[in-house]
């Protein structure tokens, strides 16, 4: 399935770390932080995100708290490998919407001693798994689930759902489009 098999000439140290959660958990946000700590090491990054992904800016990585970096905008999941030269940190923002390739380029990645720090939903806005996340969550070493406060009833909210109404709108989207709720009012929500 992946690209490059592990081999014993492969560098130890290449891992791949998902950070997965509703929308306004702090996914971004969590990517984001552990950038600085790797930039505070001296260590090279480059950040990824799709193209579909232009709510704030084109060419940046943005949390809902209005936090950037630059980033390197792909169309296609094996545009990520044009990107990473000399980089011992891969960090991917929004990896739901890459294509079924993603799964190749990050393990492939992480084969070749990358650090490989992927953010994204683990469910869409119905509920369902979202993309390749339920492989990325099988396959990733380390795993980092958030959760937002629940805008109903504050409790922690796992699920993210379009408001009513907004039907007809595309994906990408911020507190205009979806909320943040628990289990129980997702249910009980229209």
């Amino acid at each position: 399935m992946f690209l490059e098999p592990l081999s014993f000439k492969t560098p130890k140290s290449g891992r791949v770390e998902l950070i997965v959660g509703s929308m306004f958990s702090g996914k971004t946000e969590e990517l984001l932080r552990r950038i600085r700590r790797v930039e505070i090491s001296g260590q090279k990054f480059v950040l990824i995100k799709p193209e579909i992904d232009n709510r704030y800016r084109e060419d940046a990585i943005v949390s809902h708290d209005k936090n950037m970096e630059d980033a390197k905008v792909c169309k296609q999941a094996f545009e990520i490998f044009d990107h990473v030269q000399e980089e011992t940190v891969v960090a991917i923002d929004e990896a739901q919407f890459f294509d079924s390739g993603i799964l190749d380029v990050v393990h492939t990645l992480a084969n070749r001693g990358k650090r490989v720090i992927i953010a994204g939903l683990s469910m869409n806005a119905k509920g369902a798994a979202f993309g390749t996340m339920p492989q990325l969550l099988a396959t990733a070493e380390h795993i980092t689930k958030l959760h937002a406060i629940c805008q109903s009833c504050g409790g922690h909210a796992h699920f993210s759902k379009r408001k009513p109404g907004k039907d007809g709108q595309g994906y990408i989207g911020g507190n205009e489009l979806y909320t943040p709720l628990c289990r129980a009012c997702y249910l009980r929500e229209p």
